[in-house]
């Protein structure tokens, strides 16, 4: 047996949110499990696939390979984020806009992993999107669609250019 409960503050999507968790707990399960957001899946809980991907101070991370308590201090974004408010973030919409999803399971982790590379690089190209992604599986074979979205919503983010 390890250590209890110990109190934490993770800022997420702007806001800090207080909880309890044991040091062992990723930050996929503190977000799934105690703060009940499940855009954030749950696949191969080895960092390998990418589902769970969410930004931590801009950078792309797999939620499964962070403990909860090495995230505090740091801005965490998820899918959640991307999609609240009246007017979702440009990359949602390229993502509907395309269709560039077909079960939807991985597309929460590449629409966060899309904003992550537009951040960095708001004109990619296509070689540079295939590398920004390359961290995230697809088992239903959409990267066509995904890619389209991606130049589209970096067009967009541009102004139309």
């Amino acid at each position: 047996m390890g250590p209890g409960e110990i109190p934490i503050t993770l800022t997420i999507n702007g806001k800090p949110r207080q909880l309890s968790v044991e040091p062992r707990v990723t930050l996929l399960d503190a977000l799934r499990d105690r703060l009940d957001m499940t855009g954030a899946k749950r696949v191969c809980d080895r960092g390998t696939c990418g589902s769970c991907t969410v930004l931590m101070d801009g950078k792309v991370v797999y939620a499964c390979s962070v403990l909860a308590v090495d995230a505090q201090g740091r801005q965490i974004q998820t899918i959640e984020g991307l999609t609240a408010g009246a007017r979702p973030h440009p990359v949602v919409t390229a993502f509907v806009n395309h269709d560039a999803q077909q079960c939807g399971f991985c597309t929460p982790g590449f629409v966060v992993a899309t904003a992550g590379l537009l951040q960095r690089n708001p004109n990619p190209t296509p070689r540079q999107v295939d590398e920004g992604l390359g961290g995230n599986l697809c088992r239903c074979g959409t990267y066509v669609g995904m890619k389209k979205a991606v130049m589209d919503a970096a067009k967009q983010m541009r102004g139309g250019k």
